[in-house]
Formats: structure tokens, C-alpha cells, sequence
């Protein structure tokens, strides 16, 4: 069988698109791992398959598949890329689609200037929620990695993320680190790993080390979880612009309580085939 797909990115961070809509196609985690091999396979940091909705208040499902074949709660850059693939393969034609994760709802929103604003939800503040093994809510929170401390934020956005502000981005040592953050024991589901550098109250650079990924050239949710760690701190004012390796996020969150707005674009790079 040949199954039809989209290749598309946000800011860099690249996709795999599939209808599981039109297509009778159900994608599994070896079959996502296979598909994002960029040796063997298609190449992508993530594949994202739209289904028909599991509950009938809803418009879509939505899956999340990292590279590794593991399947997640949340991306940002890939939920701006499904809003922009469901209009333009006129799933649907509303403005505004609610989708299901796999452990959230999230509303995706393309604006008439094409960028596309995600309704990203409350995020988690409390260690539960990340989850992360602390007894006591922080804002900041000390980790030990190879005898040395870190104080990091830890942030669900429906993925778990620790965040942490350095002084020099480009010196910041985001695959050594991040690599032994990622697996720490205190997060038990691990962890992405954000650097943050703040420029201004409402200007900072962001390096992501993703779970499953390695460091990316964006990423949605770690854009978001860096701002919610610097205005939870008092480091930042809303509304905040990320900038990435790949481009600018910017982010809206009123604070604690509050549903997160990430704006952004969404490109298609091509469209193909591929037989499974």
C-alpha cells in the first residue's frame, strides 16, 4: 500500500504528516520510527497523524510520534503544523479546530496573516504534573548532575520540561548536560531540557535538548515552558518572543491559572508517497 504524507516544519523542527482521516492507514510506533529515519526512511524529528475524533465534541485526534517510536503528549511546532495541514487538506473549514492528544485538548487557530496561534492550555506547575519528583512546589529547583548543582525550573506542557537561564547560549553546554538531564531520576518519564538566555523583559534565546531527539533547531513547548519559568520568576513580562536556532515564537501567558498562546508559522515543505 501507498500511503500519502506531508513533510513540513516549524521553524526548522521537521515533520512527517499523515491523514489518518481520509487514509485507512494506522501508524504504529515501528512504523513512525521507520518513517522519521533519515537514512532509511522519509527523515523527520517527529510524525504527526491526524485521526477521526474518539469523542464527538471534538474535531480531530491527534498523535505524536518522537523519533524513537515513542509516542508523546505534546508539541507546539507540530500542533501549528497540524492546524496548517487540516485547512489546507480542507479537513476541515472551521477557524478554529479543537484536537485531542493523547493527554490534552488544545484549539489551533491560523490567523490571516498565516501564522497560526495554539491555545498550548494551563500549564503544570505543580511536580506532579511534570511529573518530577520533588514533595515541596518550587519555582526554582536545585539538581545535582556530576557533582555540580543546577537550578532549574520544571514545567508541564503536556510534556515535561526543566529549564534552565545561563549567561552565554552559545556557550551553554546543551548536549552534555542535557543529555544527563534528560534521564536524571528525578524525572521519571524524563525530561526536555531547555537553555535560556534572557536579552530583555521580554526578549530571550532558547537552545532545546529534546527526549528521544537530541537538540533541535525549535521547539514549541520548550518555548513555552522557558517564558512560564521567566515570568513565574519575575525574570520576564508577557507577551514574550522566543527566539530559536530556526526563528520566533512568541508567547502570551497572563500568568498562573491562565491557558498559554503560542503564535507562529507553519511551512510545507513537500508532499509524497511512500509505501508501508
Amino acid at each position: 500500500m501507498l500511503m500519502k504524507f506531508t513533510k513540513m516544519h516549524g521553524l526548522g523542527n521537521d515533520f512527517v504528516v499523515i491523514d489518518a482521516v481520509t487514509q485507512n492507514v494506522h501508524v504504529t510506533a515501528a512504523m513512525a520510527k521507520r518513517l522519521s529515519d533519515r537514512h532509511l526512511g522519509i527523515g523527520c524529528d517527529q510524525v504527526l497523524v491526524v485521526e477521526p475524533p474518539s469523542d464527538k465534541t471534538l474535531d480531530f485526534d491527534y498523535k505524536i510520534f518522537n523519533s524513537d517510536g515513542g509516542e508523546v503528549g505534546q508539541c507546539g511546532n507540530g500542533a501549528r503544523c497540524l492546524a496548517r495541514f487540516i485547512r489546507d487538506r480542507r479537513l476541515s473549514g472551521k477557524e478554529t479546530v479543537q484536537v485531542k492528544t493523547m493527554n490534552r485538548v488544545i484549539s489551533l487557530t491560523i490567523n490571516k496573516d498565516k501564522l497560526v496561534s495554539v491555545d498550548m492550555g494551563i500549564p503544570g506547575l505543580e511536580p506532579s504534573d511534570v511529573p518530577f519528583v520533588e514533595s515541596t512546589r518550587s519555582s526554582v529547583y536545585a539538581i545535582n548532575i556530576n557533582n555540580e548543582q543546577f537550578d532549574i525550573a520544571a514545567i508541564s506542557m503536556g510534556n515535561p520540561h526543566a529549564v534552565l537561564f545561563v549567561d552565554n547560549l552559545d556557550r551553554a553546554p546543551v548536549n552534555v548536560i542535557g543529555q544527563e538531564l534528560q534521564s536524571h531520576d528525578k524525572f521519571p518519564k524524563q525530561v526536555n531540557v531547555g537553555f535560556a538566555q534572557i536579552i530583555n523583559r521580554q526578549h530571550l534565546k532558547l537552545r532545546v535538548y529534546e527526549r528521544g531527539v537530541g537538540e533541535t533547531r525549535a521547539c514549541g513547548t520548550g518555548a513555552c515552558a522557558a517564558a512560564v519559568a521567566a515570568i513565574q520568576q519575575g525574570l520576564m513580562d508577557s507577551a514574550v518572543r522566543v527566539e530559536l536556532t530556526g526563528g520566533d515564537l512568541h508567547i502570551n501567558w497572563p500568568g498562573e491559572g491562565q491557558p498559554l498562546i503560542m503564535t507562529g508559522s507553519a511551512v510545507t515543505s513537500y508532499q509524497g508517497r511512500i509505501k508501508i
